[in-house]
């Protein structure tokens, strides 16, 4: 790939002239991307990458057809992007499978988040290569986001939703298991999904999960119930009947359950349930999972090790309460009480 060169400006007297590449826009992903290959980055993100860049080329190519390179890349033009994709952008835009035209218009902010730290890593990347004197993305911050307290599911909502599959059915049963497992382990969906027997001590009732199938690549072991062990084992046994391979969570058609899928599995139980106003996925479980064990007694660094959070600020947007579990905290632990004299 030829890469062209630029003469870059020096202050007068300066004995040598230094040359800069000039990369295009799409040469600028070619190397980012060949690069974090080389750090070992995982190929899910690595697509994620290539994804995200080129929802911001074709929009490059749609609004700026004059941007040729990435040295032309303006502080200016990437707040266009982001106003483009808050107010202008309709959701599912190109989408194979989904008809954009009944779609909203205007992305969420943790969307325009996702997308903007994809293009600031990417950016970072070039400037550390040096590829790249300075980063466009280094004077654009994050969108401000409030915080969701709707984000986990009531005591309520749970009992609702989990009597909606049909246990006498393979795919009800299956679907059972892996929303109780996830309560009762706070597990990732990729994690769950790629569970496999020899995962699972029985015994000791716990779950190793390797360091290839964790988002932080570190090891751990997480506990389960005694409840969650028994179910895994009548799932084991089922799938025995039907399939030769050790994974826990399979399709019907004798395929491993895709992320996918087994979300709109979870969305079916919820609109089935009831429940409304909160986004049926995985992560809802999890967040779920950390807020009941935080207000059942957890400490947060057993819970930390648990997740698997490499940070323990990471763990606290999990655990955010709302004003019922912050005024029975204050009415039992207020010291006020020790202070203060009770009238006879």
């Amino acid at each position: 790939m030829a890469l062209n060169k630029k003469t870059r400006k020096v202050p007068n007297g300066a004995r040598v002239v230094q040359e800069t590449l000039e990369l295009t826009i799409d040469q600028a992903l070619i190397m980012a991307v060949a690069a974090k290959k080389a750090e070992g980055l995982r190929d899910r993100t690595l697509k994620d990458y290539e994804k995200h860049y080129g929802y911001f080329i074709k929009w490059l190519r749609e609004k700026h057809p004059e941007i040729e390179y990435v040295n032309d890349i303006t502080v200016a033009l990437i707040r266009d992007h982001i106003s483009y994709m808050r107010y202008d952008q309709r959701r599912y835009e190109g989408h194979t499978n989904i008809n954009s035209e009944n779609q909203r218009v205007g992305l969420t902010d943790t969307t325009v988040n996702i997308r903007l730290r994809t293009l600031k890593a990417i950016f970072n990347q070039l400037v550390k290569d040096e590829l790249l004197d300075v980063s466009p993305f280094d004077k654009v911050k994050l969108l401000r986001q409030d915080i969701d307290l709707t984000n986990r599911l009531t005591d309520d909502e749970v009992k609702a939703i989990l009597a909606q599959p049909n246990q006498r059915d393979f795919v009800g049963f299956r679907d059972y298991v892996g929303m109780v497992l996830m309560l009762d382990s706070g597990l990732r969906i990729s994690e769950l999904l790629e569970l496999r027997v020899l995962f699972i001590d029985f015994q000791t009732r716990f779950i190793s999960i390797p360091a290839d199938k964790s988002k932080n690549r570190k090891e751990r072991m997480v506990p389960i119930s005694a409840y969650s062990a028994k179910l895994l084992l009548q799932l084991v046994e089922e799938n025995r009947q039907f399939f030769t391979t050790d994974r826990i969570f399979m399709s019907s058609f004798c395929e491993p359950l895709a992320a996918n899928n087994y979300t709109k599995r979870l969305k079916y139980y919820g609109e089935k349930a009831g429940v409304s106003g909160k986004k049926m996925t995985a992560h809802v479980y999890r967040h779920t999972w950390a807020h009941a064990m935080t207000t059942d007694g957890a400490d947060p660094f057993t819970l930390q090790k648990m997740g698997g959070w490499a940070d323990i600020r990471t763990m606290r947007r999990y655990i955010q309460m709302d004003t019922r579990d912050i005024r029975k905290s204050h009415d039992e632990h207020s010291p006020v009480g020790r202070f203060i004299k009770k009238r006879k």
